[in-house]
């Protein structure tokens, strides 16, 4: 177990993605998924209000509702840790106060619970002042309703006002941040959000940790992505180019080292940064969930960390 920044939040490393639970994943479906990752020993959820309203006939809250669903027939919520977001819905967009509040509520009902371990603010708000924000998450935490909180997809300059006006009034501070980063992505966070959380203390909780799929080694050529695939092969697509497939090669090197899947060395690699808490992925099916659970005992070796740091060093 590892914990989460400054909190006393204790989680597995690496966060189930909630995102195909009502989507690619049936409800029957995801609790396969999520019974599997908590035998293994997982205990770090991450869904978000808006997950998934894109899909013809939702509304947005399904994944919520099938977690809570799920946590209420296992009777399990004292060992799960519940990260959820907030801006995205329909019903409650963006970041004003009364949103924040409102959103807050709504999914505690879906989710089944009485408090939220970590509410993120999902994207930044530029039409809302950050300090009404701050302090509409500030108040979350005083009255209970939240944990801890913490910032996605925000600019490093974003996240650094945010700490400085918490400070400034004494609001909770955000503890974490959940920013795009795997090995296919790298420049945005390692050039300006990485030093920033390294100097603040704040875990990090990177998303696409797999880039679509990409880093599973699936997708080798354009074929792999064709029609038949799944939703997410079209991400894919972009990396399979010689630059990208030379990172799966040295991957499955690596990988076979230790015994490891390529899914699961991707991972690890992440898991070997400084600041990375768990990284996010998510499983469509129960036979997925392994190669996530294997990045808890693999640790990757100096040399191979620089190793595909110099096969995925990002060339003008």
């Amino acid at each position: 177990m590892t914990v989460i920044g400054t909190s006393d939040l204790e989680v597995f490393p690496l966060a189930l993605g909630g995102n195909v639970f009502g989507w690619t994943a049936d409800t029957a479906t995801s609790f396969e998924i999520l019974d599997a990752f908590a035998a293994g020993g997982g205990n770090f959820l991450d869904t978000a209000d808006s997950y998934s309203a894109w899909v013809p006939g939702n509304t947005g809250g399904e994944s919520e509702t099938i977690i809570g669903e799920w946590m209420t027939a296992r009777g399990n919520r004292d060992q799960i840790v519940v990260a959820t977001k907030v801006s995205q819905h329909p019903d409650f967009s963006g970041l004003k106060a009364a949103n924040i509040r409102a959103a807050a509520h709504a999914s505690l009902g879906r989710l089944g619970v009485d408090t939220i371990d970590l509410y993120f603010a999902h994207f930044d708000d530029a039409d809302t002042p950050l300090e009404e924000s701050a302090e509409a998450f500030d108040a979350l935490v005083k009255e209970g309703v939240v944990r801890y909180i913490a910032l996605s997809n925000y600019t490093a300059e974003r996240v650094q006002e945010w700490l400085d006006i918490a400070d400034a009034n004494g609001f909770a501070r955000p503890v974490a941040l959940q920013p795009h980063y795997n090995l296919v992505h790298r420049n945005t966070f390692e050039d300006t959000l990485a030093p920033l959380a390294e100097r603040e203390s704040l875990g990090v909780v990177p998303y696409y940790s797999l880039a679509s799929g990409f880093l599973t080694g699936k997708y080798r050529s354009a074929a792999d992505t064709s029609s038949g695939s799944s939703p997410r092969a079209s991400g894919a697509a972009e990396f399979a180019v010689p630059a990208g497939l030379a990172i799966i090669d040295e991957l499955e090197k690596i990988g076979k080292a230790h015994g490891a899947s390529i899914t699961t060395t991707a991972l690890a690699w992440l898991v070997a940064k400084p600041t990375i808490v768990a990284p996010i992925a998510s499983a469509s099916k129960p036979s997925q969930v392994p190669d996530l659970l294997a990045v808890a005992s693999v640790t990757l070796t100096p040399d191979e960390v620089a190793s595909l740091d110099a096969v995925s060093a990002w060339k003008p």
